[in-house]
């Protein structure tokens, strides 16, 4: 369907493609993956022919159709829904005079496909609305290659788990940018990566897909060494002086200059954020408590009678449609909105730092380091001085980008900046507002270490369910009608407690509103399957048992020594009271490490 030959593409003196190849073939659905500024979105730009490249070229197959969903909403779109694809139409037809018939057939096709309202006012809808929007307009053409660029960003779980299946039905091809990694194994069929300006195909789903590139970059690491060893030896060879110049090898002197060639060439990795959020100290057990609480604008309810205890140390996630009051929440608790009734009370010695969903700290007019710097060249990072440039280093910002204003920032740049700006600062209470949108999957990945290691608590509102799965310790539900669930786990432990919860309603006798009320639970009943935090815990165990077990064993040959009861009596007592402890702690973990494992 479409080819891409040899193509070189640079951006402001810089390569971001070197002689790359691509075919892309009818039912293929392509994630395209690559760090932050590697240029996904510029190769999307290529395949849709809005930028030209400086070498090679890109060939479509006769009358293909491509359609792009770009990866911001725009801000001054405006018109009913159906007037915005009418007009996507037009523009996408070569025949101007084509009957006004086809075009109404190919609205109203999408229109029901998409589950959209031809008459709704596009700039009253929600973001998540918006993007569907924008779908059913890159849609209505009947595109055969179909391009997307964050397609879930601000999407609700539930519209990405729609979006899956809707594209999962697309008949052309697909090649889509998206840091949301359970849409990505579920979609792909296709890698392609843009790694130092080349480009590597694999064939295979997201999870193979990491298996086999752990296993290639540990090849060229190898390969790496191998040459370095070799070209070390040569440059000690070269040096030896007149003598070796007499019988030198002009054959291998060309071999020498080509590995420096070669070596000066090789691209080295761009490195991995270095993320580290400064520990302000133990906050009180109580961080913040809910009694009662209730919100709402113009008479409508977002929250009614909410009670929460947030103890030190949790790590919450607040889920819920686009809509429903998750950052409205978050603001309740965090002191910056007043409930229409009930009580909020914080504790004390908290340090607040807040990313914000909207990156409204940010000064658009304003470079990436006074961002951060806020007038100051130096900086005092947990104690530390470091030079602003240095300190935005560790962040991937080079000393160029680090100068330039904010506003030419791509979106994952733009959370990277937050991210850096926040962590300068203490806390021992993290709130992160959708912080994953368009970031790259290692700099993902590093985030999830750093909350699941933050010392103090963390309140998260995402979309992103593998986030949500792999750091959180419980979850808040928004559910509707301002009804607020508490659910122990992550995402998945979210969807199989509501559903457990659905099925015991349905099997519920119907005998008395009293008996309604009870729960069932008999001797008989199946045990219930492991929270995310008990299997935290169950994974945990292993190694508790193996450090006792080691410290018992050397205590066990301290005391068969003939020295040993030479030493003092105080010190013989601790010894074998420490025994006891010892044997005493591996029995319960014994005991706890066999109840769980009957439930996992």
């Amino acid at each position: 369907m479409l080819s891409v030959r040899n193509l070189t593409f640079a951006w402001r003196s810089a390569h971001l493609f070197e002689d790359i190849n691509l075919l892309i073939e009818r039912g293929d659905r392509i994630g395209l993956l690559g760090r932050n500024g590697t240029g996904k979105s510029t190769l999307l730009n290529l395949l849709a022919s809005e930028i030209e490249p400086d070498h090679g070229e890109i060939v479509l197959s006769p009358g293909l159709k491509v359609a792009r969903l770009v990866q911001d909403v725009p801000n001054d779109q405006a018109g009913a829904v159906a007037d915005i694809m009418r007009g996507s139409y037009r523009a996408e037809q070569a025949d101007a005079d084509h009957a006004d018939w086809a075009m109404e057939k190919a609205v109203d096709r999408v229109l029901s496909r998409m589950e959209l309202d031809g008459d709704a006012e596009f700039s009253t809808l929600s973001s998540g609305m918006k993007r569907r929007v924008l779908l059913a307009e890159s849609l209505v053409s009947d595109p055969d290659v179909l391009l997307l660029d964050e397609p879930t960003n601000h999407l609700d779980i539930e519209s990405i788990a729609w979006l899956e299946k809707f594209l999962l039905g697309f008949t052309g091809a697909l090649v889509f940018v998206t840091h949301d990694r359970v849409f990505l194994q579920a979609l792909a069929n296709r890698i392609v990566e843009i790694d130092r300006g080349r480009l590597f195909e694999w064939r295979c789903d997201y999870g193979t897909f990491l298996k086999r590139k752990q296993a290639a970059l540990d090849a060229e690491d190898k390969q790496n060494v191998e040459f370095d060893r070799k070209l070390a030896i040569e440059e000690k060879w070269i040096r030896q002086g007149i003598k070796a110049r007499r019988t030198r090898n002009e054959g291998r002197v060309r071999a020498l200059e080509k590995m420096r060639l070669e070596f000066r060439e090789r691209r080295r990795d761009i490195g991995n954020v270095r993320m580290k959020a400064v520990d302000a100290g133990r906050s009180g057990q109580r961080v913040i408590e809910a009694e009662k609480v209730s919100f709402g604008y113009d008479e409508t309810p977002i929250i009614c009678d909410f009670s929460a205890l947030i103890t030190r140390g949790e790590k919450i996630g607040l889920i819920g449609s686009n809509g429903a009051g998750k950052t409205t929440l978050l603001k309740l608790l965090l002191g910056e909105l007043t409930p229409t009734s009930g009580e909020i009370s914080r504790g004390v010695h908290l340090k607040t730092i807040y990313f914000d969903q909207l990156r409204e700290q940010l000064d658009e007019e304003s470079t990436v380091a006074e961002n951060v710097g806020e007038g100051q060249e130096m900086m005092l990072i947990d104690g530390k001085r470091k030079h602003i440039l240095g300190y935005l280093q560790e962040f991937l910002f080079t000393p160029e980008r680090a100068r330039q204003p904010v506003k030419f920032l791509s979106g994952g740049e733009r959370n990277r900046l937050l991210l850096a700006r926040l962590f300068k600062r203490s806390s021992n209470l993290l709130v992160l507002d959708e912080p994953t949108n368009d970031l790259d999957t290692e700099t993902l990945e590093l985030l999830e270490e750093l909350v699941v290691n933050y010392s103090g608590t963390v309140l998260l509102v995402s979309h992103d369910r593998a986030f949500l799965n792999n750091v959180v310790t419980s979850t808040l539900a928004l559910l509707g009608d301002g009804c607020v669930g508490s659910f122990d786990g992550g995402y998945d432990d979210f969807v199989r407690q509501r559903e457990a919860s659905s099925e015991s309603q349905e099997e519920k006798p119907a005998k008395s509103k009293q008996a309604e009320k009870k729960p069932v639970a008999t001797s008989a009943s199946k045990p219930a399957k492991l929270s995310f935090k008990e299997r935290r815990e169950l994974d945990s165990l292993p190694t508790e048992i193996e450090t006792r077990e080691v410290e018992l064993a050397e205590l066990h040959e301290d005391m068969a020594s003939p020295e040993f009861f030479k030493r003092g009596p105080q010190e013989i007592a601790a010894a074998t009271n420490r025994q006891g402890v010892l044997q005493s702690e591996l029995n319960s973990l014994f005991a706890r490490w066999e109840e769980l494992e009957s439930r996992a």
